[in-house]
């Protein structure tokens, strides 16, 4: 007997293949260059977010969940805290806290020309990508369709 293929169609599935690594890429690139231009560690992460729901919408939870599970995304998310933490921490040793410490601000404009604050739009993409990621997993579990669990 056959299994039901899980997930949408062939054709959105291709398409989500298609699109999700672009999608990722999109989202790094506007974590990288948020002090250059408009964007950041939040809408990166956002953005980031979007690739990983494409693929559980295409592909269903249980193809999705085995890649990347709401535990996984849970330490991400820690570790996003963490880390801007420590950035923050590290210039409160310096003398102010959130010091633009140790690394060169170089010349205005360009990619390496602003110190801590990419580190801490990583720090902040991470938090709020793995927080959004957590949160969309937790309900796709769930199941619950108008208060009525259809499990």
């Amino acid at each position: 007997m056959n299994k039901e293929p899980k997930g949408m169609t062939l054709i959105v599935k291709t398409a989500a293949r298609l699109t999700a690594g672009v999608i990722l890429m999109y989202g790094i690139y506007i974590i990288s260059h948020g002090h250059v231009s408009p964007g950041g560690g939040f809408a990166g992460g956002v953005i980031i977010t979007l690739a990983f729901v494409l693929v559980i919408l295409a592909f269903g939870k249980e193809f999705s969940m085995r890649k990347v599970s709401a535990s996984i995304a849970s330490s991400f998310e820690s570790f996003g805290a963490i880390m801007f933490l420590a950035i923050a921490l590290a210039g409160f040793l310096g003398g102010y806290f959130f010091l633009n410490f140790f690394i060169n601000k170089g010349v205005p404009f360009t990619l390496f020309s602003a110190g801590i604050i990419p580190l801490c739009n990583i720090a902040i993409s991470l938090k709020v990508g793995a927080g959004l990621f957590a949160v969309f997993a937790v309900l796709v579990m769930l199941k619950f369709t108008n208060g009525k669990d259809k499990g």
